[in-house]
């Protein structure tokens, strides 16, 4: 499946590219096998495994890697300490929220090109995309708010699923995106009603889904074979009662609250007067007694969606499309739900031991990979990966890496409404659809975003390297030192340069074609076959795709 997605992809990235001479070397590296369990790994193994698991492999991660194997590795990144996004910006000393929104952007690169928790901030990132809020809209003014939320979701990235979901219910920057935060209980002379937005995303798209669902994610079916629903608008109704009565914290009362650059990144207050003490009915099966405080409602609402048996499943499906497949197989998904509900010591919700689990199964990274194994990387992977294996870096504090995101259309923390940049379900009409596949990361790239990548990928390779002439001060440069002083021995060159991004294992066929194409560059032309090998290789079907 993703051979040819990855070919829809790239298509218009190699469009009026030279293809190069028709002669090819009379042999070119071989692609060996995929790795075995219980093996010691391989360079190209290594480099799998750390496209899953972080921004992007890099040699000296995967010589780590390869010494002390992935379970070591995986505890080690367990253990690390979070980058954080909002005391930079804190630090920063200005209230300007255009600015600040560009900085949150910039220390979010840094973070994950350079940052040493690279497993916490790649699942951050992958939260992010289903717990989604967006600067886009009503957060445009609070770039506090949303750094605040990106650090809550590092923070809790390896706890409990649970506690996430309680954090991000009563965090501001939710609180404003999806209509919870000043949300009010009934006053029917007065015709206010509680807002049923988060309400229902909450149960849609952070927790149990639209269908009852097997322990393996696929649909259950009723007697005459049709799905089942797992809510109805009554179900929406009562949730949306229990979320009443919370504003920004530190008003005297709930109609005097504002935001604050304090109070936006705080969790929000309960006000009381404005909660809907009435009883209420959750699921059709939890009943709420009245006059209760609205933190013992609200917790005991999260609690009867967190024990549903949807969402083991759920979770677990959305966090191995984000890490390792977009159509994983049902015993896959389902052997991590599994592990969600019970982490081997009775506790439900555990994130470290889902990740785990991800990262672990066998068919995450399988030794025959087949049509419908890994994934289309998204277009900010697909950068970070060049960067991280290229050494990207800049030496000075601006917002020097906000303009990649503005540029490939997909900008953290500012997808263009709640459902993400792109639905888990998206497939493309025509042979994957027909497969009854998907390739969520497709549904973004068009004609214009492609484009718009390929020419990043051209300006950040041609003209921002370590000897480029055209480089300025504040400009990321990455390090093509190296392969300049190989360019004389163009086979020795396209080895490195698939060593750095494809971890060693390029296929016959583009290999001999970006070789019979740098052997046509003049040798003297170094600095130009250098970064030919590199944007070649850079804007490649097999760059593309993460098996």
């Amino acid at each position: 499946m993703l051979r040819y997605a990855s070919l829809v992809l790239v298509s218009v990235m190699l469009a009026g590219c030279e293809s190069g001479s028709s002669d090819a070397p009379e042999s070119s590296p071989s692609s060996g096998p995929a790795a075995r369990p219980g093996d010691e790994l391989t360079k190209f193994e290594a480099h799998r495994f750390l496209n899953q698991a972080t921004f992007g492999a890099t040699e000296d991660e995967a010589e780590r890697l390869m010494r002390i194997g992935i379970e070591s590795w995986i505890e080690d990144q367990l253990a690390q300490p979070v980058s954080l996004q909002l005391p930079y910006l804190e630090s920063l000393g200005s209230e300007n929220p255009s600015f600040l929104q560009s900085a949150r952007v910039d220390i979010w690169f840094r973070n994950a090109i350079h940052g040493p928790d690279q497993l916490r901030q790649r699942v951050a990132f992958a939260l992010s995309e289903l717990l989604v809020v967006s600067q886009n809209g009503a957060l445009d003014g609070a770039p506090f708010a949303l750094a605040s939320y990106y650090d809550l979701l590092a923070t809790h990235a390896f706890g409990n699923y649970f506690d996430l979901l309680k954090a991000v219910t009563l965090h501001p920057a939710m609180g404003v995106y999806l209509s919870m935060l000043g949300n009010r209980k009934a006053v029917p002379k007065n015709n206010i009603r509680p807002d049923e937005n988060f309400a229902r995303e909450l149960l849609q798209l952070f927790t149990i889904g639209l269908v009852e669902l097997e322990i393996g994610g696929t649909p259950k079916l009723d007697a005459s074979g049709r799905t089942i629903p797992t809510y109805t608008q009554d179900v929406i109704e009562e949730f949306a009662r229990v979320y009443t009565g919370w504003h920004y914290t530190g008003a005297k009362d709930f109609m005097a609250a504002r935001q604050t650059v304090k109070n936006q990144t705080v969790p929000m207050q309960l006000y009381q007067a404005y909660h809907d003490t009435d009883p209420k009915t959750l699921l059709g099966r939890v009943h709420l007694p009245g006059n209760q405080p609205g933190q013992v409602d609200l917790t005991a609402a999260l609690q009867t969606i967190f024990t549903h048996p949807n969402v083991g499943p759920f979770i677990s499906h959305r966090l191995i499309q984000r890490l390792v497949a977009s159509n994983p197989s049902p015993a896959y998904v389902a052997r991590v739900a599994r592990t969600f509900e019970d982490n081997g010591a009775g506790v439900r919700g555990d994130l470290a031991a889902t990740i785990r689990a991800i990262l672990l199964d066998p068919e995450a990274r399988p030794e025959a990979p087949n049509d419908a194994s890994g994934k289309l990387k998204e277009p900010l992977l697909q950068v970070t990966q060049l960067l991280r294996a290229y050494d990207g870096r800049t030496d000075t504090d601006g917002n020097d890496f906000t303009n990649i995101g503005s540029r490939l259309g997909q900008i953290p923390l500012r997808a263009p409404s709640v459902f993400n940049f792109f639905s888990p379900t998206y497939a493309p009409v025509g042979e994957l659809a027909d497969h009854g596949l998907v390739a969520p990361e497709l549904e973004i790239a068009t004609e214009f975003q492609v484009t718009m990548a390929a020419n990043l990928f051209y300006e950040q390779i041609f003209l921002k390297h370590t000897l480029s002439d055209n480089v300025d001060a504040d400009d990321i440069v990455i390090d093509v030192e190296e392969e300049i002083s190989l360019a004389k021995h163009p086979a020795m060159l396209l080895d490195r340069v698939a060593d750095k991004l494809l971890g060693g294992r390029i296929s016959p066929a583009l290999y001999e074609t970006i070789l019979a194409y740098l052997e046509a560059i003049p040798e003297e032309e170094a600095e130009i076959r250098a970064t030919e090998a590199i944007y070649f290789v850079a804007v490649s079907p097999e760059f593309a795709v993460q098996y």
